[in-house]
């Protein structure tokens, strides 16, 4: 999504229009082909993605005439290069652009093409990207930086909007704020700085103090940090908001993963294999409920129902439960419980490279 605005609009606060309710009828609008290029990254082809966007690039007959196809396009090979793993070739993508601001990304500097919109071209996406893959290439401290200032580019989207009561782009530029947060809360974590991530989780609270996301996140922390109390009190907050009207399905699953948490702390697993349980039988697509049964159980020594919890889970939805965490927890479990566990563990191995997405890391399955 670009971050354009009509040229055309009246500077009145009542007569602007807001660009995102202008948007394009459909992906293939927005690009040539980009329908099937965003199903591809969805289904996690990137490989077949990385294919597409070569073939776009060097057509007779190019399928991208416009600036701005350009970089849509650059964006999906950006990501499906780091999807890859292939971080120094997504580094490379990145430093073939130009600065952000550059004329050459806005809109206004090609008014024959764009009569009527201004602003900047650059899909946040990418903006998200040039922060991101400083990280994944081992440059922490680079990437804090660029995250810091991301947050300052959104933050000030956000005040612009607001002035304009530009109510659409508002709320897209909230859920960035969000989504910013939430990756610097990640990135802190990583690295034990509980006391950063404890006042960003604060800040996203600030911002909606009912959201039970962000409530269980900062139970989390608590947890991390010993603060069991505190946990507790952010978990209970989570359910009393849960009774206040009806709820989904995720929320309901999200206060009993919550309460076996606690339980785990506790160390009683049979409680807490009774609220994964009750999660499953909700949402049988709940892998973090199936993961964490599964450990339960082996916790009280029953590595055959353990492992059967997993198997039975990939065998059922595969494209949900086929996860890294949960392989790697697998492969643990056969290596308890069977001699010939890397026989076990080679089948297994052989079954998701016919099923996993391209960024499936194998290695997990430390054969």
């Amino acid at each position: 999504m670009t971050e354009s605005q009509p040229a055309d609009e009246i500077p009145t606060r009542t007569t602007i229009t807001d660009p995102l309710t202008n948007a394009f009828g459909s992906l293939n609008d927005l690009a040539p082909d980009l329908a099937s290029l965003q199903d591809l990254a969805t289904r996690g082809s990137w490989r077949s993605v990385l294919d597409k966007v070569s073939r776009a690039r060097t057509a007779s007959v190019s399928l991208l005439t416009q600036p701005h196809h350009h970089l849509t396009y650059l964006s999906y090979n950006t990501l499906a290069l780091m999807k890859l793993r292939r971080f120094d070739e997504a580094a490379q993508e990145l430093d073939s652009l130009e600065d952000f601001d550059s004329s050459s990304y806005k809109y206004e500097s090609y008014p024959h093409i764009y009569p009527n919109r201004t602003g900047s071209m650059v899909p946040f996406a990418l903006r998200w990207l040039y922060v991101v893959v400083p990280v994944k290439l081992g440059n922490r401290q680079e990437g804090l930086d660029r995250f810091y200032m991301l947050l300052g580019f959104v933050r000030d989207k956000l005040r612009q909007k607001g002035e304009a009561n530009l109510e659409v782009s508002v709320n897209c530029w909230k859920k960035r704020e969000i989504f910013v947060i939430n990756c610097l809360i990640g990135l802190h974590l990583s690295n034990k700085e509980f006391t950063v991530c404890l006042n960003l989780i604060n800040e996203l609270i600030s911002l909606d103090a009912l959201d039970p996301i962000s409530l269980s996140k900062l139970g989390y922390i608590q947890m991390q940090i010993g603060d069991l109390e505190g946990a507790k009190t952010s978990f209970n907050r989570v359910e009393e908001i849960s009774k206040e009207g009806d709820v989904d399905v995720g929320f309901r699953n999200l206060v009993n993963r919550n309460k076996a948490l606690m339980y785990l702390v506790g160390k009683d697993y049979v409680s807490a294999v009774r609220e994964y349980e009750e999660c499953i039988e909700r949402d049988y697509t709940d892998f973090v409920a199936i993961n964490n049964k599964a450990l339960c159980l082996m916790y009280l020594r029953d590595l055959s129902d353990s492992i059967k919890v997993m198997e039975n889970a990939l065998e059922r939805v595969p494209t949900v439960a086929l996860n890294e965490t949960l392989v790697v927890n697998l492969c643990s479990m056969y290596e308890l419980a069977y001699v010939n566990h890397s026989e076990i563990k080679r089948t297994l191995s052989s079954w998701i490279a016919k099923v996993a997405p391209d960024d499936f890391d194998s290695s997990c399955t430390r054969i």
